[in-house]
């Protein structure tokens, strides 16, 4: 029995080696969940868990993951939600690039052609994915347009280019 504990060190090595190769374990089990979840097409940033169990229950990649199934779940709101944290994310990337989006744009929407400028942003949205991901979630998309309008009404038109910082000496 010497020889063992030659080999991998005492008791505390042996758990410490026992304990990374058990996360080691539950991490790829993880991954293999979440890859199952990226596979559904049913999977949106509103589905329930209880539609989503019913779509997946059969993959061994299911079972693998957890024999619990509040596990399972818990899982799938962490991934929904760090989904929809980067649906929003990206979103407000999106709005940066939106030419035709100014410090007046609020004022344009409240006057008579509000409209057709509403148009002309949702035209430039539905263009590009991170503008349509967040279509599961209209309230949410709406609320982050509007506050962006709003912020840069409040701060007014960009410094012209030429007043960038100034070279460093």
């Amino acid at each position: 029995s010497s020889g063992i504990n030659a080999e991998y060190g005492d008791a505390d090595q042996k758990e410490k080696l026992f304990t990374e190769h058990i996360e080691t374990l539950s991490n790829k089990r993880k991954r293999s969940y979440r890859k199952l979840l990226d596979e559904c097409e049913h999977v949106t940033l509103t589905s329930t868990w209880r539609d989503i169990r019913k779509k997946i229950k059969h993959d061994a990649r299911f079972s693998k993951f957890s024999e619990d199934d509040k596990e399972r779940e818990a899982e799938y709101l962490r991934y929904v939600k760090e989904k929809v944290a980067t649906a929003k994310s990206d979103f407000r990337q999106l709005l940066k690039e939106i030419k035709c989006v100014s410090h007046k744009s609020k004022e344009t929407l409240r006057g008579p052609n509000g409209d057709s400028h509403m148009r002309e942003i949702r035209q430039f949205l539905t263009n590009d994915k991170r503008g349509l991901v967040l279509d599961d979630l209209p309230e949410d998309r709406d609320r982050i347009l509007d506050e962006y309008l709003t912020e840069l009404e409040k701060f007014g038109p960009p410094p012209p280019p030429t007043a960038t910082r100034p070279a460093k000496r």
